[in-house]
């Protein structure tokens, strides 16, 4: 899959690529940042959940909304991002966090990002090498102009969700869906007319992504040639 990249291929020309560590945990959330500190992959850079890829909670979009446009592309020039720019992204393997900033990379219209398969627990795993030294860098004046055609707002979601050419999933553990337990927020359940798509089934025990074939019988509901619309806790 073309937007993986195998540790090993990483290690070969790590020198290539401007590499961000996202590690973070949702009952923890400065624990992120401490293992960065404490072991990262040399030359990582760290992004915060709460800090860079997200905004502060409004009245709707859950805990995490999507950054404020300039914080997030101040960020970005303060670790030199121009369009030649090759990035490589990791947490700690199971890809939630990764996969909110590459997706954040789409959406800026960045055109050559990849995400650590298996993350930093397979990097660990196979010894490859890792420091605790934090190095500056260079500074950029990139611009960045959005795709607003990726995203939808709630009064979108309110009024199309039961069109017969929209699918709306949510991407939430399956018993977060069903209602059977929610950690976050004060109210269980989903979205009436979403379907399942629980993140987890895209992974194996590794926390690699599964081949495409098995993605593809993942998502074999799912009709490519409609509007599909992607959703998840926040």
């Amino acid at each position: 899959m073309s937007f993986l990249i195998e540790p090993e291929a990483l290690l070969e020309s790590i020198d290539q690529y401007t590499i961000i560590d996202t590690r973070f945990e949702l009952m923890d959330q400065t624990k992120g940042q401490a293992l960065y500190e404490a072991s990262h992959i040399p030359g990582a850079v760290y992004f915060d959940l709460n800090k860079d890829l997200s905004s502060m909670p409004g009245t709707h979009g859950g805990n995490h909304p999507l950054p404020d446009e300039q914080v997030f592309i101040d960020k970005l020039r303060a670790i030199g991002i121009t369009p030649d720019t090759k990035v490589v992204i990791y947490d700690q393997g199971n890809a939630m966090f990764a996969a909110r900033l590459y997706w954040l990379f789409d959406y800026y219209q960045h055109p050559s990002v990849k995400v650590l398969n298996g993350g930093f627990n397979r990097w660990e795993e196979l010894q490859y090498p890792v420091t605790s030294v934090v190095k500056r860098k260079t500074t950029s004046s990139t611009p960045f102009v959005k795709n607003n055609d990726m995203i939808v707002d709630i009064d979108y979601v309110i009024e199309h969700k039961d069109d017969f050419n929209i699918t709306l999933t949510d991407a939430r553990s399956l018993e977060r869906y069903l209602g059977q337990t929610e950690p976050l927020y004060h109210k269980n359940g989903h979205i009436p007319g979403a379907k399942c798509f629980d993140w987890q089934q895209v992974l194996n025990s590794d926390g690699t992504f599964k081949s495409n074939a098995e993605l593809e019988k993942v998502f074999k509901e799912l009709n490519k040639d409609e509007e599909i619309i992607l959703s998840c806790g926040s």
